[in-house]
C-alpha cells in the first residue's frame, strides 16, 4: 500500500559472526561505561560459555559483577534481585548472556535502575518514562530474537500469567551475535528455539501490520530457519548449519518487532504461565489452529510461505498452496 506510513526500528549495532564474543570488551568500551553487570544463569556459568567473555573484558580492563540467577520464565522478584545487584554494584552497562530469559531480565533490570516506581506498572505497551542504562545482549540460542526486540516477557507467578513489557527504551545499544555460542545447545533446545524463531517469522510475514521490509525479513528468515534447522538438531557442532540458523532467529526477531504477531503467542503466553511449558513448544502446538483461522485472510501470503519452505508451489493455486 503506497500511501501507508510505516515505523522501522532496531537495535543500534549489530555484531555477528564466528568469534564475535571477542569484541566484547571493545564495545564495552565504546559505550564508554567502567562497570558493567553480567546476567546469566547457572547452566551458562557451569557450561563455561561465560570465559571468552570474561577474558575479553579483562583484556580490556573493564570491572563486573556477576548475576547468574535466571531462570525460565523469570519471576518478577529475579529481575528485582538483578536491578538491586546493579544498583548495588554501582555499574553503569548490563550485558545479557543467554537465551531470551537472560537477555529480558537483562533489560528490564537496566529501566529499573533509572526509573522510579514499581516493576508490574511498566507492563503494557510504552509506559517505561525513562531510557534505561545501556545493553549489550548476547544470546546463546536460535530463537527468540530479544536481542534485536523492545520486548521483555515475564511470569506473574500470583496471577499465573506471562506479561509483557513494550518500549522503545527496551532495545539494547548493541546486539552481538556469535554462532559458536549456540553449538553445545541440546538438540531438544535447539528444536524448540528454533520452532520459536521460525513462528516469528511466519507470524510477521502473515500478521495485518507486515509491510515490504518486513516481508523481505520474514521470508528470508523462513528459508534460513527451515533449510538448517535439522542439520542443527542431528549435528549440533555443523557451525554453517548453527550459523544460519542464528541469521534467521535475528532476522526474524526484527521482522517481529516492526511487524508484530498473530493469534499464536497470544494463545501461547497463557499456555505457558499456568503449564510452564517451552514457549517454542506452545507455540508449535497453536500455530497449525492459527494459521488454518487465519487462511483465508491472505491466502497468496500464506501459499508463499509454502515456497519458502522449499516446496514447489508454481503448479498449484493459491490455496492449494496455502493447505
Amino acid at each position: 500500500m503506497i500511501n501507508r506510513i510505516t515505523l522501522f526500528r532496531t537495535t543500534k549495532r549489530i555484531v555477528f559472526g564466528l568469534g564475535a564474543i571477542e569484541k566484547i570488551g571493545a564495545e564495552v568500551l565504546g559505550l564508554k561505561k567502567k562497570k558493567v553487570l553480567v546476567v546469566t544463569d547457572p547452566g551458562i556459568v557451569q557450561a563455561g560459555l561465560l570465559e571468552p567473555l570474561k577474558q575479553s573484558l579483562q583484556a580490556a580492563h573493564i570491572p563486573f559483577a556477576l548475576f547468574d540467577g535466571v531462570e525460565p520464565d523469570p519471576r518478577l522478584e529475579v529481575v528485582q534481585q538483578c536491578a538491586e545487584m546493579g544498583r548495588k554494584e554501582g555499574v553503569e552497562a548490563l550485558i545479557g548472556f543467554g537465551g531470551g530469559s537472560s537477555l529480558d531480565i537483562a533489560k528490564v533490570a537496566a529501566v529499573l535502575l533509572t526509573n522510579e516506581g514499581d516493576l508490574t506498572q511498566f507492563f503494557g505497551i510504552d509506559l517505561i518514562p525513562n531510557p534505561g542504562l545501556p545493553v549489550i545482549l548476547i544470546p546463546t540460542t536460535a530463537g527468540t530474537g530479544s536481542e534485536v526486540t523492545p520486548i521483555a516477557i515475564l511470569s506473574d507467578t500470583r496471577e499465573k500469567l506471562k506479561k509483557g513489557i513494550v518500549s522503545p527504551h527496551l532495545f539494547p545499544e548493541v546486539a552481538l551475535l556469535d554462532p559458536q555460542l549456540t553449538v553445545g545447545l541440546p538438540p531438544v533446545v535447539t528444536a524448540l528455539t528454533g520452532l520459536d524463531a521460525l513462528i516469528h517469522a511466519i507470524e510477521s510475514y502473515t500478521s495485518v501490520n507486515a509491510f515490504d521490509l518486513t516481508d523481505h525479513l520474514a521470508f528470508r528468515a523462513m528459508e534460513l530457519l527451515y533449510d538448517n534447522i535439522r542439520t542443527a538438531y542431528a549435528r549440533g557442532e555443523d557451525l554453517e548449519a548453527r550459523s544460519r540458523m542464528l541469521e534467521g532467529s535475528l532476522l526474524a526477531g526484527i521482522a517481529f518487532a516492526n511487524a508484530g504477531v498473530t493469534a499464536v503467542h497470544a494463545f501461547a503466553y497463557p499456555i505457558g504461565g499456568e503449564f510452564h511449558v517451552a514457549h517454542g513448544l506452545a507455540n508449535s502446538v497453536m500455530l497449525p489452529h492459527v494459521m488454518r483461522f487465519n487462511l483465508l485472510g491472505n491466502l497468496p501470503k500464506f501459499a508463499d510461505i509454502g515456497s519458502a519452505l522449499g516446496l514447489d508451489t508454481e503448479p498449484l493455486t493459491d490455496k492449494e498452496a496455502a493447505l
